[in-house]
């Protein structure tokens, strides 16, 4: 009988394989570490910085949407997960940039501050090396 629990669904190319069985690792302690970062800022001082603290959650949130995309798998799972990766850098671009622009308007940091320099700028090169990752994953490449 063979082995049901790794082979994907039918039809399903596989993601979670090479390098992106790191990816899926990161992409899984940067959920544990932006949700459970989130969650105490949000519940023990939300009033001080809720710019900063909901932007944290949002980045478990896209943390969390491509882990569960990355494990997935399958063309579908694998262009969301390419989409919200391009948000993903997007977003740490962004706020990366406003931290460094305007410091005053983040009372505390931020998962995606500076770059992601509290995470040792693993926020910035984590959605560049997805988007090389899953494009090269592309059904007929």
């Amino acid at each position: 009988m063979p082995d049901t629990t790794t082979a994907p669904p039918a039809g399903r190319k596989r993601l979670v394989s090479g390098p992106g069985l790191l990816l899926v690792w990161l992409y899984g302690v940067m959920v544990v570490g932006a949700l459970s970062r989130s969650v105490y800022e949000i519940s023990t001082g939300f009033g001080r910085a809720p710019l900063a603290y909901s932007l944290s959650a949002a980045a478990a949130v896209a943390y969390a949407f491509i882990t569960y995309s990355l494990v997935r798998g399958g063309e579908r799972a694998r262009r969301a997960a390419l989409v919200c990766c391009g948000a993903e850098l997007a977003g740490v671009l962004a706020v990366g940039t406003w931290t460094l622009v305007r410091p005053e308007a983040f009372p505390d940091s931020t998962v995606w501050s500076q770059f992601g320099m509290g995470y040792l700028f693993i926020p910035v090169v984590l959605p560049v090396t997805g988007m090389l990752w899953l494009r090269s994953r592309r059904t007929g490449a």
